[in-house]
């Protein structure tokens, strides 16, 4: 079965709009696929391919004049200097809707795209399904979500959970940490990525994380540069605006899916999960990462923030306004939040003001929306994507 992607209408209306489109995400979100449904009868080319990468590093310009437009080329993160050929291409024939382009490291691939193709590409992320793009096919409650993830593979070809996460997590490591990082003990770093996995909604401590699996925390932060450079996880960072001498100033870790992160904890079935002291830090992560892929469908990068101050007062994410004003967002996993949930919001309130904070939610499993307090709502995470004008 196939499984619509709502950032479809996006790709092609940059695609209309530049020579170039570069789509970026973690392995296996469903990025060829997408493409090759949404163009069918464009070129492809994979740079995957050992034979390809050689050909194509050759001569980067006639590799690509070989083939027609419109071409997709596959994993050009292994062949940068693809960037500088697509660059005189694009320049001879300066004519929209050439090329589209895929990869898996971010770090790289916007590296390139800045050097060589600055305002002749536009730049996608495409993230794993969201809770909404799969339960619109297929019957599944949030809790099987957040358990499962949102690989396309687990959906439209039901496979067995543990047989294809085990598959993902070897083939991840013996091809992209080994080929970007050169890392040689693999055992090793398998360790840190489940040490990662279950400190997720937490604040990052590199020594903690270093002291842990036994490296030095130099190993550590380059471990995690690696996993944040190619999509497996991302940092929230605090916020603070010119008031921050009193505010905790260590990032928070999360995982791109939800289900990546339940099978590295060691997670056999969704009711495990929901009963483990770790079901709302997993609640946390799927609703931070819900909201990172709204965004991204509406071709939007935003930044989450979280608060935090020095007495332990948290607020879970922060969106900021160009204008300066925040939303304050919550999240509990309820049904029905009380005025109690609320005392981190007026400490929010009460040290930058109602005027800056102009809206409050508490994101919980509530069937209706309902107000706890002035300005404080409480709301499910459909409700809320509506907030936020993300539909």
């Amino acid at each position: 079965m196939w499984i619509e992607r709502k950032i479809e209408s996006l790709i092609l209306q940059a695609f209309e709009q530049f020579p170039a489109l570069l789509l970026t995400g973690l392995r296996q979100v469903g990025k060829t696929s997408l493409l090759k449904k949404m163009f069918p009868n464009a070129s492809y080319i994979t740079l995957d391919l050992p034979a390809n990468q050689l050909a194509a590093a050759t001569n980067t310009l006639d590799f690509i004049t070989r083939f027609t437009t419109p071409l997709i080329i596959d994993e050009i993160q292994y062949v940068p200097q693809l960037f500088q050929g697509l660059k005189i291409a694009i320049d001879k024939n300066r004519k929209n809707s050439q090329y589209v382009l895929t990869g898996s490291q971010n770090f790289s691939l916007m590296q390139g795209v800045s050097e060589s193709l600055a305002g002749r590409c536009a730049i996608l992320q495409l993230y794993p399904l969201s809770f909404f793009e799969v339960s619109k096919d297929i019957n599944i409650s949030q809790n099987e979500f957040i358990f499962l993830g949102g690989f396309p593979e687990l959906y439209t070809s039901p496979k067995n959970y543990n047989l294809w996460y085990s598959s993902y997590v070897a083939t991840y490591l013996e091809r992209d940490v080994r080929n970007v990082l050169k890392v040689t003990d693999l055992r090793e770093f398998n360790l840190f990525l489940r040490a990662c996995a279950l400190r997720i909604s937490n604040l990052l401590s590199y020594t903690d994380l270093a002291r842990d699996i036994g490296v030095s925390v130099y190993t550590a932060k380059k471990w995690l540069s690696i996993l944040t450079t190619l999509g497996a996880v991302y940092l929230v960072e605090p916020y603070y605006a010119n008031r921050g001498k009193r505010i905790i100033k260590s990032p928070k870790i999360y995982f791109t899916d939800t289900g990546l992160a339940s099978f590295l904890c060691g997670f056999e079935h969704a009711q495990q999960l929901q009963n483990s002291s770790m079901a709302g830090h997993f609640f946390e992560n799927y609703i931070a990462n819900e909201i990172m892929k709204h965004y991204s469908f509406c071709g939007k990068r935003q930044n989450l923030y979280y608060w935090r101050d020095i007495y332990g007062k948290e607020i879970d994410f922060i969106v900021e306004h160009a204008s300066g004003k925040i939303i304050a967002i919550e999240c509990k996993l309820t049904e029905n939040p009380t005025i109690k949930d609320c005392k981190n919001i007026f400490a929010l309130i009460d040290y930058y003001g109602a005027n800056t904070v102009t809206k409050s939610y508490i994101v919980c499993n509530t069937p209706t929306p309902y107000y706890i307090d002035k300005g404080i709502m409480a709301i499910d995470i459909k409700d809320l994507i509506t907030e936020l004008g993300l539909n």
